[in-house]
């Protein structure tokens, strides 16, 4: 049983009810993380789930939740959550990389190893190529928050350098916009 009574509703058979709650968790665990940090074993759990919007919402609770997390429970999810990113599934890995970038603020002594995480996602399988890119893409706006933990950092340039030939014109924009900020300006 969980502490927030309507969390059960994320098992109704009604869809409407089951999604409103859901979307009820991510807006608390948002602005209110403490409320629903009691609850945080229920969201492990649900990272098994077969339904896939209710994994999408326990992954970015979790990542919400890291605001919170003096018991470092995130931190021993941390391998669970990376490896989403490789799981061939674009909207899992678009998930997964809203909860990292949100871990990486939390938590910033996990800053480099999460870095290092999303660039991998150049080189991995998903359902298209254009799912990749749409994902390419989710990682540069991840990066962007963290302009003066990248300016430096050779491989994360080299990433973006790489992406300013992306094939997905957005892609390629947000590439150029973040490497021009990451300039050093005279």
């Amino acid at each position: 049983m969980t502490k927030n009574i309507y969390l059960n509703d994320f098992f109704s058979k009604t869809a409407m009810i089951k999604y409103a709650s859901t979307k009820k968790a991510i807006a608390i665990s948002k602005d209110n993380p403490g409320e629903l940090y009691p609850d945080f074993d229920f969201f492990v759990e649900l990272l098994n789930s077969e339904n896939q919007i209710i994994k999408w919402t326990a992954i970015q609770v979790i990542g919400n939740l890291s605001k919170v997390d003096k018991k470092k429970k995130v931190d021993k999810l941390l391998p669970k959550l990376i490896s989403f990113l490789n799981c061939g599934k674009m909207i899992t890995a678009n998930n997964t990389i809203l909860a990292l970038s949100e871990i990486a603020l939390n938590k910033p002594e996990y800053q480099e190893m999460i870095f290092k995480e999303f660039i991998k996602v150049e080189q991995y399988n998903y359902d298209t190529s254009e799912c990749r890119n749409v994902a390419l893409g989710k990682v540069i706006l991840a990066l962007g928050k963290f302009k003066d933990e990248i300016k430096d950092q050779k491989d994360i340039l080299e990433f973006l350098e790489r992406q300013t030939n992306n094939t997905r014109a957005s892609v390629k924009k947000r590439a150029m916009k973040l490497l021009e900020k990451l300039k050093p300006h005279k």
